[in-house]
């Protein structure tokens, strides 16, 4: 017999905010396998400590906001909406049924008042990954890196054209005295000390957020965007760097940087590295060689020459002879270095006027051929004959289970296709909450799975 239901909903029950919560909830998980006291004596100087109206507690706070990262809650208003509703974001903020929830515009107003950069974020996660570290879930041997873009809040018709200075190399000391000795080396004059200006382009700069970098890349959408530059570990894929660009900066120009101050501040014994086709530079594969790093990188199509013309491959290396030699058996001999460290050969123009070749090799009015090589183009080719070995096959397969795993979680799950804020500033520190997030998952899950024996 069908009975009427009686509203419930008004009357008296007498519960535990405990019992309410599911026992294999992640929020459960993560607050048995992280330790967030840290945060407390970490943002303690950023308030007074005997003047004015007691403050949000910091760790709610920033508990609050992996809670809007885990679930994928991009707007901090409907992050406050969810708290108040949901008891399982209540017991993990430490908030009782009748607590009332502090209103969205206090996570904006301490981000406008006192954490204004990145500092506080980075120092927040670097604790979680040493956390990682101790539970043995990073082995620091080898490391995958690569980028994603993350849309910025700006129309991308909405620009204005001005010169801007483009982003340039971190190894340019490094690079100076390698020409110097190369030029030295091929019995050349030291060229004129002259200062390393950055190249200024015009560059379109949105009117809404001017730090969004406008992004044109193959097989990309178009428009302004930030590059979250992203480095895991390759035994968990636990994350261990996160760093924030402007979409037109190229990957590999923060990366020796940034894979030296992970060795620095987690102390990680680096043996090997896999990378993408956007970091196969001879600049990258001399630094990892110096850093004692075996560099695995994709292999980056040469650009094809116009149609009709020659291969630049045609022309095979003579490394004893330090020469190119073209398909007609001719020597292109070294001729200079020049300031981007690059080694020119050139031919002789008398033997290639008379070449039947020549329509098809090169449209010098001279009738003059020129190939250039980078000074460390030996550290490169090292580097992809490296990739065609099995160890590097393997190693360079694992980027999918990694890296790319790592960015299509936080893509799906995350809500990190889009950047939450304005200005770079502020998109760092959605990469760092949003990596700490991610890692505070993979400890919560192990933790679980490998429980630490007590007493």
């Amino acid at each position: 017999m069908i009975r009427r239901p009686c509203p419930v909903q008004s009357s008296l029950e007498i519960v535990r905010l405990e019992e309410l919560v599911p026992a294999d909830h992640l929020l459960r998980k993560i607050e048995a396998g992280v330790d967030f006291s840290f945060i407390h004596d970490l943002t303690a100087p950023l308030y007074c400590a005997d003047n004015g109206r007691p403050p949000l507690d910091p760790t709610l706070m920033f508990k609050a906001l992996f809670v809007g990262y885990l679930f994928g809650v991009r707007s901090e208003r409907q992050l406050i909406r969810e708290i108040e509703v949901n008891v399982a974001y209540r017991w993990f903020l430490g908030l009782r049924l009748t607590d009332p929830v502090f209103d969205a515009s206090t996570l904006s107003q301490n981000r406008r008042r006192r954490y204004q950069d990145a500092s506080i974020p980075q120092a927040i996660f670097d604790p979680i990954v040493e956390q990682a570290m101790a539970l043995g879930l990073i082995e620091g041997m080898t490391l995958y890196t690569d980028s994603t873009h993350l849309k910025a809040s700006a129309n991308k018709n909405k620009f204005d054209l001005a010169p801007a200075a483009k982003s340039r190399a971190a190894c340019r000391e490094a690079l100076d005295a390698a020409v110097e000795e190369d030029r030295g080396a091929h019995g050349r004059k030291p060229l004129a000390p002259a200062p390393r200006e950055p190249e200024v382009k015009e560059t379109k700069i949105s009117r809404t957020d001017p730090e969004a970098g406008y992004m044109v890349r193959d097989g990309k959408p178009k428009g302004f965007f930030y590059l979250d530059h992203r480095t895991v570990d390759g035994r968990f894929g636990v994350i261990t760097d996160t760093d924030a660009t402007p979409a037109n900066v190229h990957d590999s120009i923060p990366y020796l940087a940034r894979l030296d101050r992970q060795r620095e501040r987690f102390g990680l014994p680096v043996t090997a590295v896999g990378l993408d086709a956007g970091y196969a530079s001879a600049a990258i594969a001399r630094g990892l060689e110096d850093r004692g790093i075996a560099g695995v990188t994709g292999d980056r199509a040469p650009i094809p020459p116009r149609p009709g013309m020659m291969r630049r491959s045609k022309f095979a290396y003579d490394r004893d002879n330090d020469a190119y030699r073209c398909p007609q058996g001719q020597s292109l001999t070294y001729a200079l270095t020049d300031r981007d460290g690059y080694r020119h050969y050139r031919s002789d123009r008398k033997i290639c006027s008379a070449c039947p070749l020549l329509a098809s090799c090169t449209t010098n009015s001279k009738a003059e051929r020129t190939l250039t090589r980078h000074v460390w183009q030996d550290a490169r080719e090292r580097a992809d004959a490296r990739r065609l070995t099995e160890w590097g096959k393997r190693v360079y397969a694992r980027r999918k289970e990694t890296v790319e795993r790592s960015f299509a979680d936080a893509k799906q799950l995350f809500g990190h296709r889009y950047a939450r804020f304005r200005g770079l500033a502020r998109v760092q520190c959605q990469c760092l909450i949003a990596a700490a997030a991610h890692n505070m998952k993979k400890i919560a899950l192990a933790a679980v799975a490998n429980p630490v024996p007590t007493g």
